[in-house]
């Protein structure tokens, strides 16, 4: 039996063998072929509407999404070479089949006779989105096109999935190669106690003495963050910095710059086929933003807001730097070590002092409780549901004692699971062809420090932030009411607004009346004392304009070779263009950040890295509304959930945004929030 063709509710992770996944995806696909040339046949001889066209074709791509889903997060959190290559071995059929019904003209053609039947009038709004959003996008698959540029269409498709694909690997693989055994505890001076004994337990794992430190994020940020021995923190800086690129400890190893300069190469040639000038315009074609000029000016202009302030942060950090530590000469990898200290002679506070104040079950249930309070909804643990690894839990969640959703939380750091946090989709929420609702379940992932002996897991503030991000994307997906999967959840939603939620969602880790809720010592159960929290909240800001520049930075860099390419381009050399204009702090020459820059190589993020500084204007901007009116108001927060969470994609996401704020964002919250205006 393969249980990746047999229909379940939830995924059975415990039966998944790699063995078992492309023949499954195989069959599936052939299935579909099949039943989608019934359905066109059928659409060609009678009228076309939603019961005989649009959800049987609709529950054709759920049964594909529910084999494909598991194994493709399975891939990302527990990583191995079979897995790996059954996993490879699907994308090119994938690419394929996604391409052929791009370019499919009889499902085009029962796409625009829904659109101009009687029966479209009396559609929903949802009904009508998913209608209009297919139309479009067979163009952008290359529906208009001749046969042998629709041809290489599906190569370039394919090809681009491969390369990404490999891209990801190469970084996950080079991560994991970096490790470095240090036997003298000195080495390690000003490193907290809990990364010591991390290290310490690293290393018995693999019957060593002594500590063993990885290029994993949490491990990463300690070193930078606290370790006294400088030449620790640049080796750390280097190995982090140069990961699959030809520079550092393992240069050209899993070099991506060889796949880099085919993506985008592939990504400017599949532009053009569809009569875009770049990629950077085929980007925008699906999302908020109207042209490249209004992103660039965005960007630009947050920019120069924000560089007079970084400037001088830098600047305070240096002579900081210099007078107290004598140390004039300040590296990349001073900065985080250097900050630390600022930030605690001036404020008294650290994310390490703040750590035993945030144990993992305090934060949950506090992060619950807000969500019930906002938006009607909690949450029970279901320990009979199969997961795929011991840290691994399923929670359900319910709205008025009926089960709505549910998700798979994945909290902490292990060998061969990617790192960083995200939401994916496990189910989507539909309305099946028999007529029942599918529920909706999310996938939330991220990599912080696990229990460490006796003692719980500790998080960071900065940690419980991210917590509170995923959770907000996860709530956009759960608590979705629209019943078309193309629309529903995030499905559907512009890109540069898919993280309002989530952005959203973090203001409450930095309010006095929601702080008690998620905080609580460890040990004693003691709240977090005021004079800490006073601090705490006094910290938000330090450094906040360096930390803007830096992200745009970042999406100035992405938007500009997706707009700018030319045969030949060096990446590296916009990179330090676009470094030389936005950054305050000029990396070493060895610098390869953009070889391990997944966002936009590997993830959905191509020339759209901006939605993130975009998406936060509207997530103060919202916020703003909880601050006149009541971070805990019920009513505000139906308002929210009932505007923006549960439309999902199935409106355009200003006309949602306007219905709940009452006009257009303005990004006077945002520069408040970072501490750039009074």
């Amino acid at each position: 039996m393969n249980s990746l063709l047999e229909s379940q509710v939830l995924p059975l992770f415990s039966q998944i063998q790699p063995e078992q996944v492309e023949p499954a995806i195989s069959q599936i696909i052939e299935r579909n072929h099949q039943r989608i040339a019934e359905l066109v046949e059928h659409a060609e001889q009678h009228e076309v509407t939603l019961q005989n066209f649009l959800l049987p074709f609709e529950e054709l791509n759920d049964d594909l999404s529910k084999a494909w889903s598991p194994v493709s997060h399975l891939n990302s959190v527990m990583n191995n070479e079979a897995l790996r290559n059954a996993y490879n071995a699907c994308l090119p059929k994938l690419s394929e089949y996604s391409t052929v019904l791009g370019q499919h003209q009889g499902l085009y053609k029962a796409y625009k006779a829904l659109k101009e039947s009687p029966q479209f009038n009396d559609m929903t709004v949802a009904q009508k989105k998913v209608i209009d959003n297919a139309l479009r996008d067979f163009h952008l698959s290359g529906i208009d096109l001749p046969k042998d540029k629709q041809v290489r269409y599906g190569e370039i498709s394919k090809r681009l999935s491969e390369l990404t694909s490999k891209f990801s690997e190469n970084v996950l693989d080079c991560t994991n190669a970096f490790s470095h055994h240090v036997k003298d505890e000195k080495e390690l001076s000003g490193l907290p106690e809990t990364q010591l004994q991390a290290a310490k337990l690293a290393a018995e794992a693999k019957q060593m003495d002594g500590y063993l430190l990885t290029l994993d994020i949490p491990v990463y940020i300690a070193v930078m963050t606290y370790c006294d021995n400088r030449d620790l923190r640049k080796t750390f800086y280097e190995a982090y910095n140069t990961k699959s690129s030809e520079c550092g400890p393992f240069a050209g190893q899993w070099d991506n710059n060889p796949l880099m300069d085919e993506i985008l190469a592939l990504r400017h040639e599949l532009a053009v086929l569809l009569g875009f000038n770049n990629y950077a315009e085929r980007s925008i074609a699906t999302k908020m933003t109207e042209t490249t000029d209004q992103v660039l000016n965005f960007l630009y202009d947050l920019s120069e807001k924000a560089l007079p302030a970084a400037r001088k942060e830098v600047e305070e950090l240096q002579q900081f730097a210099a007078l107290q530590f004598e140390h004039p000469d300040l590296q990349a990898w001073d900065v985080g070590y250097f900050s630390e200290k600022l930030k605690h002679q001036r404020y008294a506070i650290s994310q390490e002092a703040l750590r035993p104040w945030f144990p993992l079950e305090k934060v949950l249930s506090g992060l619950f409780e807000i969500a019930t309070r906002l938006f009607g909804v909690t949450f029970e643990m279901d320990s009979r549901v199969d997961v795929y690894h011991n840290d691994v839990r399923f929670y359900r969640v319910y709205r008025d004692g009926e089960a709505i959703a549910g998700f798979y939380l994945d909290l902490y750091a292990r060998a061969n699971k990617r790192g960083g946090a995200w939401m994916d989709v496990c189910r989507s929420r539909r309305r099946t062809v028999a007529g029942e609702l599918q529920k909706p379940i999310a996938y939330l992932t991220c990599n912080f420090n696990g229990p460490v002996g006796e003692k719980p897991a500790l998080l960071t503030h900065s940690e419980v932030t991210t917590l509170f991000h995923e959770f907000g994307h996860g709530l956009h997906h759960m608590l979705t009411r629209v019943e078309e999967d193309a629309v529903s959840g995030i499905a559907g939603v512009a890109w540069d607004a898919v993280e309002l939620p989530s952005q959203f969602l973090e203001n409450w880790c930095w309010e006095k009346e929601a702080i008690p809720l998620m905080s609580g010592h460890f040990e004693s159960g003691e709240p977090l004392p005021d004079e800490m929290l006073e601090k705490m909240l006094a910290a938000k800001n330090f450094q906040s304009a360096m930390m803007m520049v830096r992200q745009l930075e970042f999406s100035i860099f992405d938007f500009r070779i997706h707009l700018e390419y030319q045969p030949g381009m060096n990446i590296h050399s916009v990179l330090q263009a676009v470094r030389e204009r936005v950054s305050v702090i000029s990396p070493p020459e060895f610098n390869r950040f953009e070889c391990s820059f997944s966002h936009i190589f590997a993830g959905g993020y191509a020339a759209g890295y901006y939605s993130y500084k975009w998406a936060e204007v509207l997530s103060a901007d919202a916020f703003s509304r909880f601050e006149e009116e009541g971070i805990f108001n019920s009513e505000i927060g139906r308002d929210f959930r009932q505007h923006i969470l549960e439309m999902g994609g199935s409106e355009e996401p200003m006309a949602l945004f306007k219905r709940f704020r009452g006009r257009e964002p303005k990004v006077d919250a945002l520069l408040r929030h970072s501490g750039l205006t009074g």
